[in-house]
């Protein structure tokens, strides 16, 4: 179906126009993993670590189970309301955040945070892969994760606007920010324009009903390429999240490095080194498929590849040459994972159902991680860090050689059924 509001220059503005988002998804929600310091005077139950802990486990675990549902839902609504709908709550959430002075209200505050941040990526991606088609896909998803890993960066300077200022300044300041953004979103993001529809906002397009969901399920689950995906998917989520909770105390602990340069150090490494690898990643499979079917295939196989190698060099090496080594080589391979996730998701799943499809991934992902990050924390007090992580390798070996003998996409880009 042809879009006629789709001009040339148009999808890349709808990039920018996300990627801000996207940074300012990651930046609110890892913004309070740094100012509990902070936070401690105001409220004595984040004296406790294991307080502190359900605080931040508490968006996960919402984060993770509403990531199906929005994705049902962005594959019915407006993408773009959805977005600034999505975007508006989780800032005024953070700026709410400034205020609170009560455990468990913060904790509501942080459950609520967890819902409505799980319903733009879904939305987001779904919204770009329907503006960029198969030249320009891999590297537009590649250029809007850009923005996560930067706003994952930036995120970390909350404690240090918390301690030139106050946490409460913190949060007002990066609410402020997103509020005044779902604005402007409102003025300049446009849901595609179809020819059988005058309208930039459509309504309900295939029902919210038990069966409307079956089917979306059905149509997902009841095909092997959709499971090869998630596994392939689910897979690097555990070195993923490996790399973002426990990559600074391996580098410290490896290279006998005080944390305060072991987490910048490994934090700048991965987030540099990712922004290659979208870019690369991107390029690449963007040219790859016009003269192969499987390019954006064989292009997330490389990635993945690059994993192998890299975990082996953080979990074993001496040297910090090495460790830094295996540092960069993970986050370009990570990004060119990274960057042709949601593309190759389309080639199997018509954009009925794609939302839905990255909402069960993003599930998957995210419960991988809560699942590492304890395993990877036990492994850390019995002095086996380096090993476990290394260890990693073996699952995402797997998930390349199941990706390549299984998935064999048919068209480039699967229209509606």
């Amino acid at each position: 179906m042809k879009q006629r509001n789709n001009k040339s220059f148009y999808p890349w503005v709808v990039v920018g126009l996300l990627w801000f988002v996207a940074l300012l998804n990651y930046m609110d929600r890892q913004m309070l993993s740094t100012m509990r310091i902070s936070m401690m005077a105001d409220i004595k139950e984040l004296e406790s670590a294991e307080n502190f802990g359900y605080l931040m486990a508490v968006f996960l675990w919402v984060y993770g189970f509403v990531s199906p549902m929005a994705g049902f839902v962005a594959d019915r609504l407006s993408k773009k309301w959805l977005i600034v709908g999505s975007l508006g709550v989780w800032s005024s959430v953070t700026l709410l955040m400034g205020y609170a002075h009560d455990f468990n209200v913060l904790y509501a505050l942080r459950a609520i945070m967890g819902l409505s941040e799980a319903l733009y990526i879904p939305a987001g991606l779904a919204l770009i892969v329907e503006y960029h088609k198969e030249t320009t896909r891999s590297l537009a998803i590649g250029i809007h994760m850009t923005g996560l890993y930067l706003g994952q960066a930036i995120g970390g300077f909350g404690a240090t606007l918390a301690h030139s200022f106050s946490w409460q300044t913190a949060f007002h300041s990066f609410g402020l920010i997103g509020v005044v953004y779902s604005l402007i979103l409102i003025l300049f993001l446009k849901d595609p324009v179809r020819e059988e529809s005058t309208s930039t906002t459509p309504a309900i397009k295939h029902g919210f009903g038990i069966k409307s969901i079956y089917q979306s399920m059905g149509a997902l689950l009841g095909t092997i390429s959709f499971w090869v995906i998630l596994f392939y998917f689910a897979v690097p989520s555990f070195p993923g999240w490996a790399t973002k909770n426990w990559l600074p105390t391996l580098f410290s602990e490896s290279m006998g490095l005080d944390m305060t340069v072991a987490g910048p150090l490994s934090t700048i490494t991965i987030a540099s080194s990712s922004f290659i690898g979208v870019i690369v990643g991107g390029l690449l499979a963007d040219r790859w498929i016009q003269t192969n079917l499987r390019g954006r295939i064989f292009t997330g196989a490389i990635g993945l590849s690059l994993l192998i190698p890299a975990l082996g060099l953080l979990g074993f090496g001496t040297a910090p040459l090495l460790i830094v080594g295996g540092g960069v080589l993970f986050g370009i391979g990570f990004g060119m994972f990274d960057a042709n996730n949601m593309p190759i998701l389309c080639q199997f799943v018509s954009s009925r159902h794609r939302a839905a499809g990255y909402g069960l991934m993003n599930m998957t992902g995210v419960f991988a991680g809560a699942f590492i990050t304890n395993m990877l924390g036990k492994s850390t007090d019995s002095g086996h860090l380096g090993k476990d992580m290394a260890m990693l390798a073996i699952p995402v070996a797997i998930a390349v050689i199941l990706q390549l003998m299984t998935l064999r996409p048919a068209v480039a880009n699967k229209t509606d059924d």
